[in-house]
């Protein structure tokens, strides 16, 4: 559980007098529900209201881990309310609804109750001013937190939640905004996020970070990586700016790295020839030197973990998270059931990528993994299309993902399968998915009847069978005919990507 020191509710400056809704609403307004009711995390996100964005403004010493914020957010209400939720787990010093003063309730650990003077009518512009302060890597929930706090700063990535250790927010997928990222540290201290650099100003003994993300984004694709670092800016692919950042102390690690990494415009030029145009205004990435044993892909700018570099270059991790800006960030999940739609196609773009590298085929690594699990295998249990939330990261949901795109391409052939994940990434560009969604869409495109084959590879337990009704015209081979290095770097890959449970 949460060890708190105590909530700081602010308190009207009428006191008993205070009148918490107009005449005009007092009779309709409600509370706004504590989470939006996602089936493994209830509590996420928050009813009542929509968040466009952002903007977050903090103070930061790496010596003690002391962070100070001002987070405001701008909101339009769903409906006419009276109270409503926000995830925040640290200590808040005061909330500010419509530039007056709230009254403050911690329900939980991660959930925040505000009442605010008036209540909101429904369609209204509102902003929602959160003042803060506490030592994050201190704030524990179940025995976790995923602020980690480095020698020299601190790493704020983590899926499914980051967001509560450094901004109050409506923490669910289905919540996109925009996002302008302040920070101030100690001048020498390095600040990246997402988005482009908007400006970098000193004052005195401190230096202020500006960072802006105007395309919108799930709350924990937004990061924070504080510390000392080599910060490079140069342009990527398609003409845009791209910063990369490496942490000091990476040692050996840092030449794999960056012949890793540095390589990000050509795989987005890679990618984008399958997917359609790169969905975003900028590129890049970062490797901090501790307080991470993954990688995630952060919106804009992936970061990873040093340990993907222990084998030398590893140009897979790297695929695999700027695949997700398509698929996950771009195109992210309606509610986390759905968290194929991510691990499956980013999976099955590092095939394509070493296919393109001459590392072997698609098919051959399709062989591979299906020949590497025997049908006993636990494995096999693992329902990608709906994981539950325990397996939310199971090596399955990768692999057996990428196995059931290969299957359905093999299924309704090349065309078809192009045709469908360039149509599927352009609706729903900018947005929210399923995977019936995806389903539906696959069948219109192919003209086939695909319930069986996705029930079978998604839905179900036990191995597929091979054959023409699954998607895979032949037997797999008992041995793959895969590059060795090649697949040896998939499989490091994958098992360091799924520790990323609740940043664990």
């Amino acid at each position: 559980m949460l060890r708190r020191r105590g909530l700081r509710a602010a308190v009207a400056t009428c006191g008993a007098m205070a009148v918490f809704a107009t005449p005009a609403l007092a009779g309709s307004a409600s509370p706004g529900a504590p989470g939006v009711g996602d089936p493994y995390y209830p509590e996420a996100g928050n009813g009542g209201y929509d968040v466009s964005h952002y903007d977050i403004k903090l103070r930061y010493q790496p010596e003690n881990d002391r962070l100070r914020g001002t987070t405001t957010i701008v909101a339009e209400p769903t409906e006419d309310l009276g109270t409503f939720n926000l995830d925040f787990a640290l200590d808040i010093r005061s909330v500010r609804v419509n530039g007056e003063p709230a009254e403050v309730t911690r329900e939980n650990a991660t959930e925040v109750k505000v009442e605010p003077k008036k209540a909101l009518r429904e369609g209204s512009l509102a902003t929602f001013v959160v003042e803060y302060a506490d030592k994050p890597s201190e704030v524990e929930v179940d025995g976790q937190t995923p602020w980690k706090h480095t020698g020299t700063g601190a790493v704020a990535v983590g899926q499914p939640q980051i967001a509560e250790w450094w901004y109050p927010s409506s923490d669910h997928p289905s919540d996109k905004a925009s996002f302008d990222i302040s920070v101030a540290v100690p001048n020498g201290t390095e600040v990246l996020s997402n988005g482009k650099m908007t400006g970098r100003s000193a004052m005195g003994d401190w230096t202020r970070w500006n960072w802006r993300m105007p395309s919108r984004s799930a709350t924990y694709l937004a990061f924070l990586a504080i510390g000392q670092y080599e910060v490079s800016g140069k342009t990527g692919a398609f003409g845009q700016p791209m910063v990369t950042a490496y942490a000091d102390g990476l040692g050996e690690l840092r030449g794999p790295a960056k012949a890793s990494v540095e390589r990000t415009p050509e795989v987005l030029d890679f990618l984008s020839g399958f997917f359609g145009e790169y969905p975003f205004e900028s590129q890049g990435g970062v490797v901090p030197a501790e307080g991470l044993g993954f990688a995630l892909e952060t919106q804009t700018r992936p970061v990873y973990s040093p340990g993907f570099f222990r084998i030398g270059s590893n140009t897979s991790v790297v695929t695999h998270e700027l695949a997700h800006q398509w698929f996950g960030d771009s195109v992210a999940v309606k509610d986390w059931p759905q968290i194929w739609l991510n691990e499956g196609f980013a999976s099955y773009s590092e095939w394509l990528w070493a296919e393109h590298q001459g590392n072997g085929t698609a098919q051959e690594l399709f062989d591979h993994y299906y020949s590497a699990h025997p049908a006993g295998d636990e494995f096999w249990q693992v329902k990608p299309g709906d994981p539950g939330k325990q397996d939310l990261f199971h090596s399955a949901v990768y692999d057996r993902g990428a196995m059931t795109l290969h299957a359905l391409r093999n299924r309704i052939g090349d065309q078809a399968m192009l045709r469908t994940v360039r149509s599927w990434y352009e609706q729903n560009r900018g947005g929210n998915a399923t995977v019936d969604e995806f389903i539906a869409l696959t069948e219109r495109i192919s003209g086939q009847q695909l319930d069986g084959f996705f029930d079978e590879w998604l839905f179900s337990s036990g191995k597929p069978q091979v054959g023409e009704t699954t998607g895979v015209p032949r037997a797999a081979a008992a041995r793959s005919a895969a590059e060795p290095r090649a697949v040896k770097q998939l499989d490091h890959t994958h098992r360091m990507l799924a520790r990323r449970h609740n940043a664990g």
